[in-house]
């Protein structure tokens, strides 16, 4: 298990209440007793069958390559040769003068916001609390970030994040939680969110700081593979000591392609997938995350972050500069983001809302910045046709990934999104939440997500992280050194899919990996 620390030392680990309801517990005791006999006995089967290098039935499916299967974001597919820039092309199908929006929107992107007041009244407003200047100092080429080292260089904390909450104490934050209201009640001094910078004259909250302790794991042919499980601390607090109940999760920052395509999925064919009393009792119990969302007054189904906090892009990019950058927006209008009353330093600052009504970046801005995002293409993918490589998509379906990470979708008509409109796409997700066991829990609730739950991330790009940012961190803490790492992290609702690849002997683990490799 994880030990998550506040910065007294206390060790935060331990069950927190989910905010859905479920089976009752003889049901789930029941259900759990059969799908762990099924996933066994399945597990056993595929095990063998796989190792002998013989497909499971039914598999014949993926033994080729499937119509369309190459351009991963249909006609928005970029098919430049990858490289660096690779996940920061735009949608192939954009017409020239929306390409030319994009290009003003990475502009905006790439931004580095100064303190206010400042002669640029555009780009002021920054903090007063802050964990970077701009969007890209955290998505790093568009790309995924990484986890600070443990040498404690304060640089290498960007494009990574700490949220802070504590357990609700009064009904009225109880009934918040339950109307989606609120996703979280923020840590009563720090807020939501550790900001690890400070504008001149203002106090960091905080740094963050981690140690690994090794894991070894031996495979069915005897090959051990050593994982790493982090120990997070906050040092150096700033504002005083925190709630002695703060529960904190890590998060490193997301790829930001396919965001419009994954937008433009019908919600009506991401519920279609939920399972919650696992009543196909193939042990895969995934839900929706329900959020509130501020465009639509009312409860959503949540799609984007870690544990698929938020229900647009806009909402997404509005909580960013808000929570990131300390920048308010007409969504989150204030001036003063993520500081709370008792940073009053900070909340009376000056701010960049030259117009005194609370907003520092405009929506001709933040508009701007949401298109971008909506339309970084997925690049192509590599070798679809290559044996090795449709081995390993025989192995992928096979051993039960597929379950959660469901490969493909055809988008649904959107007026506002029509380069995302009708196009067919692999991005092998199924947008639900997953309990993904206790190795992996944060035992922090979020939404409708409780302290062990994630949202089923895509995998399209992920054979390009290398190459684009130059390291293979994965998982919502960047723990894993790889893709065999990640996968012998997961449990809970994964835990069979796992055994199963456990199993595998080197050549076919070796067909798996090179498969991810190809997306």
């Amino acid at each position: 298990m994880v030990a998550h620390q506040n910065a007294t030392g206390a060790v935060l680990d331990r069950p927190f209440p989910r905010y859905r309801q479920r089976a009752s517990p003889d049901d789930m005791v029941r259900m759990r007793k059969s799908s762990v006999c099924l996933s066994f006995a399945a597990g056993f089967v595929a095990a063998v069958a796989i190792g002998a290098g013989v497909l499971a039935a039914g598999s014949s499916f993926y033994s080729g390559v499937e119509a369309g299967e190459a351009l991963s974001g249909g006609e928005t597919t970029s098919t430049r040769t990858p490289g660096r820039n690779a996940f920061s092309h735009a949608s192939a199908n954009l017409s020239f003068l929306r390409e030319f929006d994009f290009k003003i929107g990475n502009g905006v992107f790439k931004k580095l916001w100064v303190t206010a007041p400042a002669s640029t009244k555009s780009s002021d407003g920054l903090g007063p609390l802050y964990n970077a200047r701009s969007c890209q100092r955290c998505h790093l080429k568009d790309g995924r970030g990484h986890p600070p080292d443990e040498t404690t260089d304060d640089a290498r904390a960007v494009s990574f994040l700490l949220r802070l909450s504590v357990p609700p104490s009064t009904s009225e934050q109880v009934n918040l939680l339950a109307s989606r209201r609120l996703p979280w009640i923020d840590e009563p001094t720090y807020g939501g969110q550790l900001q690890d910078f400070g504008t001149p004259g203002h106090r960091a909250e905080g740094k963050v700081r981690v140690t690994y302790d090794e894991v070894p794991v031996e495979l069915a042919d005897g090959t051990v593979v050593t994982l790493r499980r982090p120990d997070w601390q906050i040092a150096d607090l700033g504002y005083g000591p925190m709630h002695p109940e703060t529960m904190i999760s890590p998060r490193i920052a997301p790829p930001m392609i396919g965001l419009g395509l994954l937008e433009a999925i019908d919600e009506a064919d991401i519920l279609s997938r939920e399972d919650p009393n696992d009543i196909d009792g193939d042990g895969i119990s995934g839900v929706a995350s329900r959020v509130w969302s501020i465009e639509a007054a009312a409860p959503a189904v949540g799609r984007f972050g870690w544990k698929a906090l938020h229900a647009t892009m806009t909402e997404q990019a509005t909580g960013a500069f808000a929570g990131d950058m300390g920048l308010s927006t007409s969504q989150r209008p204030g001036g003063h983001a993520d500081c709370t009353a008792s940073q009053a330093d900070c909340r009376n600052a000056a701010h960049g809302d030259e117009k005194a009504d609370g907003i520092e970046v405009r929506d001709s801005l933040l508009n701007l910045v949401v298109f971008y995002s909506r339309n970084l293409a997925v690049p192509a993918r590599r070798d679809v046709d290559d044996p090795q490589v449709l081995a390993g998509k025989r192995i992928f379906h096979s051993a039960g990934c597929a379950a959660c990470h469901t490969p493909s979708y055809v988008t649904g008509e959107r007026a506002d999104l029509p380069e995302q409109s009708g196009q067919k796409i692999w991005p092998y997700t199924d947008l639900l939440l997953h309990d993904m066991g206790e190795g992996l829990a944060d035992n922090r609730p979020e939404g409708s997500a409780n302290g062990r739950e994630w949202r089923t991330p895509p995998l399209w790009g992920i054979g390009l992280t290398k190459a684009v940012n130059g390291h293979e961190f994965f998982l919502h803490d960047g723990r894993a050194r790889g893709f065999l790492e990640a996968i012998l992290w997961h449990g809970g609702e994964a835990e069979a899919a796992r055994e199963r690849v456990v199993a595998l002997d080197k050549e076919d683990r070796d067909a798996l990996l090179r498969f991810l490799g190809s997306l």
